[in-house]
């Protein structure tokens, strides 16, 4: 039987996870480059947990400069089996106030970069 294996990809302003034990960091190379940063590796409450900063530690990552491949990658070479990506936007809505938790139900994506699988 599969056991599950999760991942949190932290957006901006989530660079690390308080109450981890057993952490390890690790550098992964993958056939696409380098993912965003050091994965963390660790134990929360006895549960295996990996994560990754999407823009890096200290946000040094624009949007549109993310190696999203590699960081799959890097996740997939780990077990990884579910991710939780954690990210941070704004609102034009006025009855949407700042904390207010939202889930996405229409995504566009603009950032452009030409993607060559081969």
């Amino acid at each position: 039987m599969l056991k599950n294996k999760l991942a949190i990809i932290g957006g901006s302003g989530l660079y690390n996870i308080e109450g981890l034990s057993n952490v390890e960091s690790l550098k992964i190379k993958t056939p696409w480059g380098d993912p965003s940063d050091e994965i963390t590796k660790a134990l929360f409450k006895s549960k295996e947990v990996i994560f990754l900063p999407r823009h890096g530690r200290g946000h040094f990552i624009s949007p549109t400069k993310i190696n999203f491949r590699a960081n799959i990658d890097a996740l997939k070479q780990l077990g990884v089996t579910d991710i939780v990506s954690i990210s941070a936007v704004g609102s034009l809505k006025e009855d949407l106030e700042p904390g207010m938790f939202v889930i996405v139900d229409q995504f566009i994506d603009r950032t452009l970069q030409e993607i060559k699988l081969f």
